[in-house]
């Protein structure tokens, strides 16, 4: 319980540093295009860092839960687990929730990994959201101020 209040304290904190960077945007901040893009950087980073953490947490009830032979149902079907006889007793780590939560983050959409449960899809949907918002707004009127 305290790990899921951990996250959620982190994913609030990095929404509201998404707000307060869009409202600079929006709201005439005479901030450069290099500040803005180096503000982007540790939010988009943080946002592929708290969802890989959010994966790894809820999956299957969690990571103790996973190492359980009856434990409840994916909610993530890995490559791994659809590959008859690759991986015998694959059980997913925390970098393979990293690697789902960065690949959701630069193709805005799940990649190898797909989401099978409703608050997966949830997630990543919500996950594509921030990062999209952050790369393609903020990002784009950063570069934009460059010029």
């Amino acid at each position: 319980m305290i790990g899921v209040a951990l996250i959620a304290l982190i994913t609030v904190a990095n929404v509201v540093s998404l707000t307060e960077l869009i409202h600079a945007l929006l709201y005439g901040s005479k901030t450069g295009g290099r500040p803005l893009v180096y503000a982007s950087m540790p939010i988009w980073l943080t946002n592929v860092i708290v969802f890989g953490l959010w994966y790894w947490e809820l999956d299957r009830g969690g990571p103790a839960l996973r190492q359980e032979a009856n434990h409840r149902r994916p909610d993530f079907l890995f490559p791994q687990m659809s590959t008859p006889g690759s991986a015998p007793g694959w059980v997913p780590d925390f970098l393979d929730y990293l690697y789902t939560s960065f690949t959701n983050a630069t193709a805005f959409s799940p990649t190898d990994t797909m989401p099978l449960t409703a608050w997966a899809k949830l997630l990543m949907m919500l996950q594509s959201l921030a990062s999209l918002v952050t790369v393609a707004v903020v990002v784009s009127r950063a570069v934009n101020i460059l010029n």
